[in-house]
């Protein structure tokens, strides 16, 4: 059928090798980690490796369950998420952000631990940013908590979660690098 059209006589079609080869093609072409920035709400934007789930829940603090809207995608062996919860008053949100990290702890009794004061743009003076870093012995996790106060003064905890060991190393640096604050 091909031969019948004069400038398609030379084409034929492709073999088993041609087939796998444009398979392989095509795979390069669908990376790991398609990074997109994402809006969380009005306060901040985020860089996520994947097309991201949204869910919501309430997390018991203290006596208190306090509503959590999360955000979050699986990508090279790592789960990036976000999770956001109102912190009311300076005092309040310093006692939320106390019993959040130390909730965040409790899975990894036994884990080397290391926290340290992050910086981050336009996040709250106090509570102060942190990063907790965790290596146990099946998993490990970078966590990092900071407030920010909106155009009314109302205060909002984060916590951005990179939990495993992404396929590519600097994974973790442009998520964390992506977290952009209004």
């Amino acid at each position: 059928m091909l031969s019948t059209v004069p400038f398609l006589s030379h084409l034929r079609r492709p073999g088993p090798l041609a087939a796998a080869l444009l398979a392989c093609a095509l795979a390069a072409c669908s990376p790991v980690f398609n990074w997109r920035e994402v809006p969380f709400d009005g306060e901040l934007t985020l860089l996520l490796p994947c097309k991201p789930d949204r869910a919501q829940r309430t997390l018991p603090l203290g006596e208190a369950a306090v509503p959590l809207d999360m955000i979050g995608c699986e990508a090279g062996g790592a789960t990036f998420a976000l999770a956001r919860l109102p912190a009311g008053d300076p005092a309040q949100a310093r006692l939320r952000a106390e019993a959040w990290r130390a909730a965040a702890r409790r899975p990894w009794a036994g884990a080397q631990l290391s926290e340290a004061p992050i910086t981050l743009p336009r996040a709250a003076e106090a509570p102060a940013p942190v990063e907790l870093v965790a290596h146990g012995p099946a998993a490990e996790a970078r966590m990092r908590w900071f407030a920010h106060a909106d155009a009314r003064g109302a205060l909002t905890l984060y916590q951005a979660t990179v939990l495993g060991r992404p396929s590519e190393a600097d994974a973790a640096a442009t998520f964390f690098e992506g977290l952009k604050l209004r």
